[in-house]
């Protein structure tokens, strides 16, 4: 049977728009990226597997994974040699496959932890064992299985606090071939910008679709401008 989690089915610049990165950073993480550094050429390694290394297809996990990463990166300030450390100590000593899948990570000043076995375990100072009540703004949007595998993600759409914002816009690999939708509907923003676009009003797309006005600017925000939003 096939996992639809692991099925590429979004290119570099559909995954930056749902995330809020740039094109040319995702595709650095996943396919890697070539630059000069005093007169010599170097590579930077990308960071995650894609699902299709051929075309850097990516796949619903792959987007999760770049998520964490995006979320580490942008909110925390956690530099890439520190993230690269941790996540080599994670497959090498506690046997994790996927690591920004796999994991719960956290964050405490410019380190870099993860949650096992109900303890925080510092990957920015050779797993030393801390405990901590921290914030997991961004990892409470991954809604996960009884096994722990990411199955739904509700990226954010607003520019307030993280912990204001609600779930009004879900991503699902089972609907609508995980185009983001709204949430508790199997209707596409995409749908919905378009139609805002011709001039339809959110109001009436609201109550056309059988959705609350809101979920529907939020819908229009998740495809138009979400910098503005």
């Amino acid at each position: 049977m096939i996992d639809v989690r692991e099925t590429p089915a979004y290119t570099i610049s559909e995954a930056a728009h749902y995330l809020g990165v740039s094109p040319s950073t995702l595709r650095s993480w996943f396919a890697g990226q070539s630059y000069i550094y005093r007169g010599e050429r170097k590579m930077f390694r990308a960071v995650i597997r894609p699902a299709d290394p051929q075309t850097v297809g990516l796949s619903f996990s792959n987007l999760v994974e770049a998520y964490v990463l995006t979320a580490i990166r942008r909110k925390h300030k956690i530099g890439l040699p520190t993230i690269r450390k941790g996540l080599a100590l994670l497959v090498e000593k506690l046997g994790a496959k996927r690591p920004l899948l796999e994991e719960q990570f956290v964050t405490k000043g410019t380190d870099l932890l993860v949650e096992r076995f109900g303890r925080i375990i510092n990957l920015s100072r050779n797993l030393q064992i801390e405990m901590a009540d921290l914030i997991r703004a961004y990892l409470e949007r991954v809604e996960r299985d009884p096994k722990g595998l990411p199955i739904k993600l509700y990226p954010f759409i607003r520019s307030q606090p993280l912990r204001e914002q609600p779930r009004t816009v879900v991503i699902d690999p089972r609907v609508a071939f995980g185009r983001p939708v709204i949430f508790g509907t199997a209707v596409p923003t995409a749908v919905l910008a378009e139609q805002f676009k011709a001039g339809d009003l959110p109001a009436d797309l609201a109550k056309e679709y059988g959705a609350n006005e809101e979920a529907v600017w939020d819908a229009i925000r998740c495809e138009l401008d979400r910098k503005a939003a």
